[in-house]
């Protein structure tokens, strides 16, 4: 029976992850710093970063879902030998590394920086380390995009973009982000290197939000609105306390091709992920409190 130890298993793509492992007969150690529940396959040791508690001397695989550098930081002087990392990171890594803004070059500079230091340490170790990034999450409601779009549509009964709102985007389902981190798990082609995870489906970003929003019930109106209206409208929301992470840059990206390429993840490791069908249910779980479209 493998074992696998899983940071961030109580997060979205975390908690896919883990009911994946156990289907397939995994034994889990997953890390919470709340108390929760054991179950068949699966025990929880409380506590986190910088100095998890009660960690084996050896696992078969260790997952990381919650923040890569966090991550990386422990995993560069963690005294435990494990053959196969992989880790979650973002497309944040390509996208805001330009970015006007100061916290988003952060971002980028962070998981750029984390991702060389996964690789430099399992390199040391001869052992083998994969970064999974994927772009826009949703699946389990508790993404920081669709599912709060979903929710303020559904609490005034419509929603607005700016007509510039055409980029194309790939959004990607969890369960297919926790397939893919096991199969990467079992590719010996896959190693010491990162794989964008996009979804299944290319579509335009105003067409994405339309999609969705008619999967709801009742389904909200979409409004494209032209760019100084929009501006307007955003000022009274965030006047208001709605909206006021969303960015200006954020805005501008709505307009902008943010399209990743699938091919060498489906080379090494088959990552076929599901064409974008949202239902109802994907949205119904609560929203985080942080993050922009």
């Amino acid at each position: 029976m493998n074992t696998a130890l899983v940071f961030g298993g109580s997060g979205q793509i975390g908690a896919a992850l883990l009911a994946r492992l156990r289907a397939e007969g995994w034994q889990v150690l997953a890390l919470s710093r709340t108390q929760r529940a054991d179950g068949p396959g699966l025990r929880w040791l409380r506590g986190g970063f910088p100095q998890p508690p009660g960690l084996p001397e050896q696992v078969d695989a260790i997952f990381s879902c919650g923040p890569l550098d966090a991550f990386a930081q422990w995993y560069a002087t963690a005294d435990i030998h494990c053959p196969r990392v992989v880790a979650f990171g973002s497309t944040s890594v390509h996208v805001k590394h330009a970015s006007a803004d100061a916290g988003e070059r952060d971002v980028a500079r962070r998981l750029r920086e984390a991702e060389a230091a996964l690789f430099a340490t399992a390199a040391a170790r001869g052992e083998a380390a994969i970064v999974l990034r994927p772009t826009l999450v949703y699946g389990a409601g508790r993404d920081a995009t669709l599912t709060r779009i979903a929710r303020l549509a559904q609490r005034f009964g419509r929603f607005v973009l700016p007509r510039v709102a055409a980029g194309r985007r790939q959004p990607v389902h969890v369960d297919d982000l926790a397939e893919a981190a096991l199969a990467a798990c079992r590719s010996t082609a896959a190693a010491a290197r990162g794989y964008d995870l996009p979804g299944g489906e290319t579509l335009a970003y105003a067409e994405m939000v339309r999609r969705m929003l008619a999967c709801l019930s009742p389904s909200p109106r979409l409004h494209l609105l032209p760019m100084p209206l929009f501006r307007a409208l955003l000022a009274a929301a965030r006047a208001g306390g709605i909206a006021r992470d969303l960015t200006g840059d954020a805005i501008a990206r709505m307009r902008d091709d943010l399209v990743f390429d699938a091919g060498p993840a489906a080379r090494d490791f088959g990552y076929a992920p599901r064409a974008f069908a949202p239902a109802a249910a994907m949205f119904d779980a609560p929203q985080p409190s942080s993050g922009a479209p």
